[in-house]
């Protein structure tokens, strides 16, 4: 997976969708968890919001409790950029610029693989889907990525 910010820019406007419902986060969620059994480390903690709703959450067994709080700063950094977590990290690391020098804190968004956002044609970003547990958050984030394009191509079959 190539990480810039234009490819990942190309993306997410390719993962973009012409419906997304309660039943496809569920899905989208099912999804996550069966792409994640194909990795040997750290369970996964799953979210998934609509509209700041949470409508799926779901802390595999032997999740850690700090899992919540990445998610929640990566639903944070999702919601503030409307882009997606890794894609924010990146445009930082290209601009030179830090969480500190945008005002904004550390404790509160993580720049990092693992958060998505879900985006409606013609609408634009209506919520997230964010995972945490991989060691490695470009794990996290190729997990999303392939549970929202299998979701995809399922949708458009």
């Amino acid at each position: 997976m190539s990480v810039t910010y234009a490819s990942l820019t190309e993306l997410e406007q390719e993962l973009t969708f012409s419906s997304f419902s309660r039943a496809d986060a569920l899905r989208l969620g099912l999804l996550i968890y069966e792409i994640s059994s194909g990795y040997p480390e750290g369970p996964l903690a799953t979210e998934i919001t609509i509209n700041g709703l949470v409508v799926y959450r779901y802390f595999q067994e032997g999740a850690l409790p700090d899992s919540e709080l990445w998610l929640e700063r990566k639903r944070n950094a999702v919601d503030l950029m409307h882009m997606g977590s890794l894609r924010f990290g990146c445009l930082l690391e290209e601009t030179g610029e830090t969480l500190e020098s945008r005002k904004l804190n550390p404790d509160d968004y993580a720049p990092g693989g693992g958060g998505m956002p879900i985006i409606l044609d013609g609408t634009g970003v209506i919520g997230s889907v964010c995972v945490s547990g991989q060691p490695n958050h470009l794990d996290d984030q190729a997990i999303v990525v392939a549970a929202l394009q299998r979701l995809k191509a399922e949708k458009e079959a």
